[in-house]
Formats: structure tokens, C-alpha cells, sequence
């Protein structure tokens, strides 16, 4: 199977600051954030965008891990702060890849139980493939893709990029 390289170190760092400059423009007024990342890769670039932000902004900002079992996101989500942290504050909810939408949606669906400042999802990539109504407020790059092609993301300390396989 072949596989090409979509998105390099330099070009993931890029897009990352500027996820981070526009959550922190859509978040200017607020004195605190909560950035949670979707367990696995969306986590890591969470990490990676609250880094940035803490250089960039004063915001307060609180690191939150959204734990959805992916093959069965029915299931109880959980995250790895208590709910009265996010309550009634702005949130972005990040993940790497936005491809049919299932993950983000039954995010989403969880933090909708709380009510909620603002509300903000982030991506590093956009496949244009969703089975259901929800959109990357933040993106670093779209793609459209066939189905059959998969991105996989590889976040290593000194070398990340993205792959299309």
C-alpha cells in the first residue's frame, strides 16, 4: 500500500500556531479556556495547542482528556477533570482527524449536559466525509479523500507529520 506524506513537522507546527492564534482571538475576552482533546492523537494536539497558547495568550488554560471508546462511542464518556472545571466557561473540543464526524459528535453530545460559555471544536485535518451535521470551527488543513484512503497522524517528540495511505 502506498502512502504519501501530507502534512510535514514545519507544516503541522504552522498550522497548530495558527489554531491556537484563532482560539485565542474567538477567546480574547474570556480570562480562562478549557482545550479538551479527544483521548489518543486528538489529546496530544490538544497538548500541543495549550503549549502555544500559554506562550501566546494570558488565558488560564485547563488541559482536558475526552475519553471515548472509538469503536463503541455509545458507550460512557468521560474526561479526566471534574464537570463544575468546564461548566459555564469556553471549550474547544480537539481532535486530529475529522472524517465521518462520529467521534466529535458524541463529544459534542457529552459536553452539551453541561451548560456552557462557548463552544468550539478544532482539527488538524478535515476530511470532507461526514455522516453527520458537525464542522471543525479550527482547522489546519481540508482534504477531500476517497473513503478508501485513510490519514494517519504520527505526533513523535522531534518529528511529526500526517499520512495519506
Amino acid at each position: 500500500m502506498d502512502s504519501s506524506i501530507i502534512l510535514t513537522n514545519e507544516q503541522i507546527e504552522n498550522k497548530t500556531r495558527r489554531i491556537a492564534y484563532q482560539i485565542y482571538e474567538t477567546n480574547s475576552s474570556e480570562k480562562e479556556i478549557v482545550i479538551a482533546g479527544i483521548n489518543g492523537n486528538g489529546y496530544v494536539f490538544a497538548e500541543k495547542i495549550v503549549k502555544l497558547l500559554n506562550d501566546i495568550s494570558d488565558l488560564k488554560v485547563t488541559l482536558c482528556e475526552v475519553k471515548i471508546d472509538k469503536k463503541n462511542p455509545l458507550s460512557k464518556i468521560t474526561t479526566d477533570i471534574d464537570k463544575s472545571t468546564y461548566t459555564n466557561k469556553s471549550l474547544v473540543l480537539v481532535d486530529d482527524v475529522l472524517s465521518s464526524g462520529t467521534t466529535l459528535m458524541y463529544g459534542i453530545k457529552h459536553f452539551l449536559e453541561v451548560p456552557l460559555k462557548r463552544f468550539k471544536t478544532a482539527v488538524l485535518i478535515n476530511r470532507n466525509h461526514k455522516k453527520y451535521p458537525v464542522k471543525a470551527d479550527f482547522k489546519g488543513i481540508s482534504l477531500s479523500t476517497s473513503m478508501r484512503e485513510h490519514i494517519n497522524v504520527i505526533f513523535e517528540k522531534e518529528n511529526s507529520y500526517a499520512l495519506l495511505e
